[in-house]
């Protein structure tokens, strides 16, 4: 027991270290994470669809993935790599719907296309999360510079946001 006191410990003053004192503006960074954790805590509190929560968390996850490429890539330049990066968003995606199933999050069991609604949210928004980002990433290279001002920010806000609409409109009147 006081192994795992101390253990705590060490892993709290990690964070505070790591996430206390950034080096730099990034585009996912620690604070937008947090903000996105909380709306997602909220959203499953008020009763939102779970399609559509499920969306959110995807979303989230991609924003920790990308925050966690970040951090390693500036230890080892690997992780820069996009099939690195690409499995690490993968394993995080996986991880996380197994610890979903393992504690027994996924309660409700209606389903989309023959998936649990959050699964299906999920998959459907880490998709469009990483997608978006590759736009992202393409319109930059392609112009040389963002076309203006938090582009990375709003690209990914809104495509959420509107693939939470199409999700709710799709919900509410075809299924």
């Amino acid at each position: 027991m006081k192994k795992a006191i101390i253990f705590i410990k060490v892993i709290t003053i990690i964070n505070i270290i790591l996430l206390g004192f950034p080096k730099e503006i990034q585009a996912h960074c620690p604070l937008c994470v947090a903000g996105a954790a909380a709306g997602i805590t909220l959203t499953r509190w008020v009763g939102v669809d779970d399609s559509i929560t499920g969306i959110w968390i995807g979303a989230f996850l991609g924003a920790s993935a990308f925050w966690l490429l970040r951090l390693l890539g500036q230890r080892n330049k690997i992780f820069f790599n996009r099939f690195v990066g690409a499995g690490i968003y993968i394993l995080i995606f996986i991880t996380t719907l197994w610890s979903f199933y393992k504690f027994k999050l996924v309660i409700r069991m209606d389903s989309i296309f023959g998936f649990d609604k959050l699964t299906f949210g999920m998959v459907l928004g880490s998709a469009v999360f990483y997608l978006v980002d590759l736009v992202n990433i393409i319109l930059k290279r392609k112009n040389g510079k963002s076309l203006f001002p938090y582009q990375s920010m709003v690209f990914s806000l809104g495509s959420i946001v509107v693939t939470s609409l199409g999700v709710f409109v799709l919900i509410n009147y075809f299924i």
